[in-house]
């Protein structure tokens, strides 16, 4: 696999030159790596969805190196839309806003509409205005894994997806861990289409007006099907007391094979060797940021299942909460 260390300029710009030529390049984000080609070049963008396996019709979100890009994409963001951006940008936040009708139609995935974002991590920002130099004005980069499955938040995550063919830019583990919040600006009243680390109190303060809820109205947006997130184990939520009851159960299974089980919980199970335990942080952020990797974690170590406890029901466990029940839906 061609693995450039983000550290090093020249290497950023050899995946400039390579995003500016049409081919794709994997990069790091704060939430996950991204699969990026450019936006404004309707094959490179097929690129993307061959490469995942995604229906064309399921949007990307196009990443921009300064707000100054935004007008390419979308003339008139509406005053939402702006306030958002002013507040949280660079961060972990997609706005979705009109699109402009003659750019970027095959990353909208035919809609009308566009998800926009100014990520925070340093090697995406360089990466992106390095490109932005070479006439880019814009990177469509969904997460960088096959589709519906586990997102990749380390370098080697991208190759166990796709290989040694495909660039990637290795800036180290991502720290935010779990994909930007998406709030839907075309409407009166936005909409959160998909929780992230930044919280609705948050997005709500900026607004100065209470989120709404997706309904049929909504554009369709990443990350917000039934099924996604999933590793190939079988995933199952638990609530505490749930989760004892059925550890106890499989104990009691006398053809259980050894580590046919992942746990990831707070408190230990009982140490037996049908089990592969991973601590659960007590914290959000901190569960975020490694959950997809424990998921993967998991995967390889050939569990059948991977039995979860359930994060706590407040507010700001949303985005983790939202991965695992998608997760399990799969």
């Amino acid at each position: 696999m061609p693995v450039f260390d983000a550290s090093d300029p020249l290497n950023v710009q050899a995946c400039a030159r390579h995003l500016a030529g049409g081919a794709l390049v994997a990069f790091p984000t704060e939430t996950v790596y991204g699969l990026g080609a450019r936006a404004d070049d309707d094959a490179a963008v097929a690129a993307i969805f061959s490469a995942k396996g995604r229906p064309s019709d399921h949007p990307l979100i196009v990443h921009v190196a300064a707000t100054d890009d935004v007008a390419y994409f979308s003339p008139q963001p509406g005053q939402q839309a702006q306030r958002l951006m002013d507040a949280f940008w660079p961060g972990p936040l997609t706005v979705i806003v009109q699109r402009h009708p003659a750019h970027g139609a095959a990353a909208a995935g035919g809609q009308n509409s566009i998800g926009l974002r100014m990520p925070a991590h340093p090697a995406a920002l360089a990466l992106l205005q390095a490109a932005r130099a070479l006439g880019v004005r814009g990177v469509a980069g969904p997460s960088a894994n096959r589709f519906g499955r586990v997102s990749p938040t380390r370098a080697a995550h991208v190759e166990q997806e796709f290989g040694p063919a495909l660039w990637v830019l290795d800036g180290g583990d991502c720290p935010v861990g779990i994909e930007s919040a998406i709030v839907d600006c075309t409407r009166a009243q936005p909409a959160l289409l998909r929780p992230g680390q930044l919280g609705r109190s948050a997005i709500e303060a900026v607004l100065d007006q209470a989120l709404a809820a997706p309904d049929a109205a909504s554009p369709r947006a990443p990350g917000t099907l039934a099924a996604h997130y999933a590793p190939r184990a079988a995933v199952r939520l638990f609530d505490p007391a749930s989760l004892a009851e059925e550890l106890r159960r499989l104990s009691a299974e006398p053809a259980r094979r050894p580590g046919s089980v992942g746990v990831y919980s707070r408190v230990a199970p009982r140490s037996l060797p049908v089990w592969v335990w991973r601590p659960m942080p007590a914290t959000p952020a901190a569960v975020a940021q490694e959950l997809f990797s424990v998921l993967r974690d998991l995967d390889a170590a050939g569990v059948a299942s991977i039995l979860v406890e359930q994060p706590p029901a407040s507010p700001e466990w949303d985005g983790v909460r939202d991965r695992l029940q998608r997760a399990a839906a799969a």
